[in-house]
């Protein structure tokens, strides 16, 4: 089975309510990562680089834990505050993942490598 990451970038509208939007979402993503199961990350943040614009990140255990949470009250909730929030454009992909390993080797070093 593949793990499933979810990564989008949302832009806004108006870039100064951008801190009080990610607040209100904090719930929902609470929620999300507490109640949904198979939701390993649920996080919506900042960009440092880019006023206008969230990051979105998730990691799920399965194809069927993110079908399930597209049907899930929180998703419906988090697409609503978002909409109502001025959005602008967003842009999500979905990647299926068959591998993981450390990016640190015991000798602290970074490697590309899945051994």
């Amino acid at each position: 089975m593949s793990l499933i990451a979810v990564e989008a970038a949302i832009t806004i509208a108006d870039p100064t309510t951008r801190q009080a939007l990610i607040e209100r979402s904090a719930p929902i993503q609470k929620a999300t990562r507490d109640d949904e199961p198979g939701c390993i990350v649920y996080c919506f943040a900042a960009d440092p680089c880019q006023d206008d614009l969230i990051q979105v990140y998730e990691l799920w255990e399965s194809a069927e834990a993110l079908t399930a949470h597209f049907d899930h009250p929180n998703y419906f909730a988090m697409r609503t505050m978002l909409g109502e929030g001025g959005l602008v454009s967003a842009v999500s992909r979905k990647h299926r993942i068959d591998a993981s390993a450390p990016v640190y080797g015991p000798d602290h070093k970074a490697s590309a490598a899945f051994e």
